[in-house]
């Protein structure tokens, strides 16, 4: 645990890359395999189920630290987590297991951590009472961590891929694609991992998704236009579906896999030849068009799919990579040969939910953006710009595919809710919602953001907030209207769930609008015609 909470503090007290790399590179490169797997498991964002709520935490904590909970819950508002508010209330002692502190972090994890699931409660306050009192007040904080489910350090899975091809000498790529997937943080993964070859033998594996980065400068620094493929940019879930082994897996970029709950998916692709990987999106359509996001989310999380839904919400699988053909990788081959390959493949099989993302033609740059005027229209969010020599990368990387997404929709809004944040920004209010006003003349709320701000605005912001705080409900403070925000959002579709019967998509703000007073703020009525039925 020791050297466990040594490597956090090292990656938590840079910013710099190669800084974070080389803590990173130093731990691995003598780690016991044990130790290492969890490692990779807590640093590439994966979690154990919290296995004790937060409540039993607070009154466990409040206990041992002999305090009443009405000052824990202050202690708490203040500092805005819950591991961290924990390890600063109770009461430095020392270790009363001896030899405890000293204890390797697979055995905190799988003799300890793992455990509390199944444990009564009497036994878990116990267990996390002889933790606590066995640890330093890093380590504590580093336990807590693990407990509460919020582990998080400034550290990308990528990161991770750079420090352990550093340390085995294997290529990041090939780290990569082993790391793809469902594994278990065992010494055997670790030395498969990390060892010259293994045979990759999991059928169900995914290689890491290439991903674009915003278009950035002018197009004409992209050279012709005919160097690069255009595609419209789907707002769906990116996807792969994998044919192998006569079995068939499909993939979310989140790494998490969702075959059962596209099941007509799962029978298309089973008309697919063996050993392939088609990289596409997941899109919910009907009426030979795709349709809301919105409605797509009404299968994201369902675990079983009914005939119902089936039915409401039919899903297709929009291709427009491959990445594997006959078993043999084809990433490292040109774009423009994958495609070829793949047109071939998609009209070969003929089935209607399997489908070839369409290309866009245009001699001239400016013809091209003419055409993705149309985005809005389409239900799209905009092109994606591919280099047609590109090979299929790993992770987000600059240079060969680029998005170029279509100018959001903006309105302004009148902040009249806020909530302090979390990790370094727990002190101040950095949480807020907005209104607008309704045919009634009240202002009913319409969307939350939490960036766009300078840390100078936000301080700014704070002190109003705390100045012109009307009503408290729990965290959440009531805030007196007079602030007017412009706020940017991607998408628009009506919603029961909403008080405003509107839900946006990736709300933030674009700029503090000190020149409005809340009257100009904008109206339901105006945000209503930018729905598609009604604009």
């Amino acid at each position: 645990m020791r050297r466990f909470t040594d490597l956090y503090t090292a990656l938590d007290e840079t910013t710099k890359t190669n800084e974070k790399i080389d803590a990173m590179r130093r731990y691995f490169s003598d780690a016991p395999p044990e130790d290492a797997a969890w490692v990779i498991f807590f640093l590439s964002g994966r979690t154990p189920r919290r296995a004790v709520n937060a409540r039993k935490l607070s009154e466990w904590a409040a206990d041992e630290a002999g305090i009443p909970m009405w000052l824990f819950g202050e202690s708490y508002d203040a500092v805005g987590d819950m591991a961290e508010t924990i390890t600063l209330v109770l009461p430095e002692t020392g270790a009363d297991v001896t030899g405890a502190p000293e204890l390797p972090l697979h055995v905190w994890v799988e003799q300890r951590l793992l455990p509390l699931q199944g444990l009564p409660e009497p036994e878990q306050h116990a267990a996390i009472l002889q933790a606590w009192r066995a640890l330093d007040r890093q380590e504590r904080f580093i336990w807590n961590k693990l407990i509460t489910g919020g582990f998080r350090v400034g550290v990308s899975q990528k990161l991770v891929v750079r420090a352990l091809a550093q340390v085995s000498g294997i290529d990041d790529a090939v780290i990569a694609h082993r790391m793809m997937g469902s594994w278990s943080p065992t010494p055997a993964f670790y030395r498969a991992l990390t060892a010259g070859d293994t045979g990759e033998s999991d059928i169900s594996r995914p290689y890491p998704f290439y991903l674009a980065y915003p278009l950035e400068g002018d197009l004409s620094t992209l050279g012709e236009v005919n160097d690069w493929q255009a595609e419209w940019k789907w707002d769906g879930i990116r996807a792969q579906v994998i044919r192998r082994a006569g079995e068939v897996f499909i993939w979310s970029r989140g790494e998490e896999l969702v075959t059962e709950r596209y099941p007509e998916i799962a029978e298309a692709a089973a008309a697919l030849p063996d050993g392939l990987v088609l990289d596409g999106e997941l899109l919910a359509w009907r009426d030979e068009g795709v349709q809301p996001f919105a409605q797509l989310q009404r299968r994201i999380g369902r675990k079983t799919i009914g005939k119902k839904l089936l039915s409401e919400i039919p899903v297709i699988f929009m291709a427009y990579d491959l990445l594997e053909w006959e078993g043999a990788d084809e990433r490292s081959q040109p774009l423009h040969a994958r495609r070829a390959h793949l047109e071939r493949l998609i009209t070969a099989v003929g089935v209607p939910s399997l489908r070839l993302s369409p290309t866009i033609t245009a001699a001239t740059w400016e013809e091209l953006g003419a055409q993705s005027m149309e985005s809005r229209v389409r239900r799209v969010e905009g092109l994606m710009l591919k280099r047609r020599e590109s090979a299929y990368g790993v992770g987000r990387q600059r240079g060969d595919w680029w998005k170029w997404k279509v100018e959001p929709y903006t309105i302004d809004a009148v902040l009249i809710y806020a909530q302090r944040g979390s990790g370094k920004r727990a002190s101040l209010y950095t949480d807020y919602t907005f209104g607008v006003w309704d045919d009634a003349g009240t202002l009913v709320p319409f969307a939350k953001a939490y960036s766009g701000l300078t840390d100078e605005e936000i301080r700014d912001v704070d002190r109003f907030i705390r100045q012109n705080t009307q009503e408290k409900f729990g965290p959440v403070r009531t805030v007196k209207p007079e602030l007017v925000f412009e706020l940017a959002f991607e998408g628009i579709q009506r919603s029961a769930r909403h008080k405003s019967g509107i839900a946006v998509r990736f709300p933030r703000i674009l700029r503090w609008r000190t020149d409005k007073p809340i009257q100009e703020a904008d109206s339901l009525d105006t945000i209503r015609a930018l729905l598609p039925d009604e604009g």
